[in-house]
């Protein structure tokens, strides 16, 4: 009977093409690699993991100043869930497109949770264009008229501690800025409790934390969910040139590419040792 052990002619070639794969990989990598210049995109895996680190955060007693020209302080928000959102006036596509979408979130949460039952605070991290005159436009601009969300502009010693207390960062770039796309969910007495990332997102991600607040009723977490959720967000990247983010197809082939290797190297390693414990007479048996 046969030797069941693969053929290392077999094994030789499955190598090669891995070995294939992996140099177009490092080709592909250096024809789109350098799509943005260096230096003009977020470090997405640093950004998240800033963001992740605030959980647990009190927020200090910042005043800001709304876009009817009051004065806002934290302290008198608390006592109800908030939802805090940064975005600059200046941005044509990603900030409105984002705000729109929020929207429907937070229309999603009222119907289920009550009209007043949370509050959100979008702050404009541009100063000094983002003043309240500018925030107030673009409120209006997104057609917001919930009376419980408020755009405000805060001076730059508030914007950088609520940046640091909320794990927000962002960079300049040619054409506006890059930052992580984050909704954060702070409890009733201004503690961060959970980040919601992407320009879009499954509406229970950011009404079942909201509803674990208001109701005191937890939702089941899905893990797997979270999961998949950091990976699209780790996967998507700011394109200037478009003014939004796409997702980075080079990530999935380094991924499949890296996963092929690996699987080819083991099977090569075990198959080779099960041949030398065999010993050289070991290829045929007799039938």
């Amino acid at each position: 009977m046969a030797d069941p052990s693969p053929d290392p002619k077999d094994l030789n070639r499955l190598l090669l093409a891995a070995f294939i794969g992996l140099v177009l990989l490092i080709a592909w990598n250096l024809a789109v690699g350098q799509a943005l210049p260096a230096g003009t995109a977020l470090e997405q895996r640093t950004a998240i993991a800033t963001s992740q680190a605030a959980i647990g955060t009190t927020l200090g007693d910042h005043a800001l100043t709304a876009g009817d020209g009051s004065v806002v302080r934290l302290s008198a928000l608390r006592g109800k869930p908030l939802v805090v959102s940064f975005v600059y006036t200046g941005c044509s596509q990603v900030c409105p497109t984002t705000t729109k979408f929020l929207g429907q979130a937070i229309g999603a949460a009222r119907n289920a949770l009550g009209d007043d039952s949370f509050n959100v605070l979008t702050i404009g991290f541009n100063l000094p264009f983002d003043s309240p005159g500018a925030m107030r436009a673009f409120a209006a601009q997104q057609s917001v008229g919930d009376v419980h969300w408020i755009f405000a502009s805060p001076s730059p010693e508030a914007l950088d501690a609520l940046a640091r207390e909320l794990g927000f960062q962002w960079v300049p770039t040619a054409g506006g800025f890059d930052h992580l796309t984050q909704a954060t969910i702070v409890d009733r007495d201004g503690r961060v409790f959970r980040q919601v990332y992407g320009d879009s997102f499954e509406l229970p991600m950011f009404v079942a934390p909201l509803r674990e607040l208001v109701l005191g009723d937890p939702a089941p977490r899905s893990d797997v969910a979270a999961f998949l959720e950091r990976v699209r967000v780790l996967c998507t990247v700011y394109d200037p040139r478009a003014g939004r983010y796409r997702l980075n197809y080079a990530l999935f082939v380094e991924l499949f590419t890296g996963t092929t290797i690996v699987v080819a190297t083991v099977w090569y390693v075990l198959s080779a040792s099960r041949r030398r414990r065999r010993g050289p007479g070991a290829q045929t048996r007799p039938a």
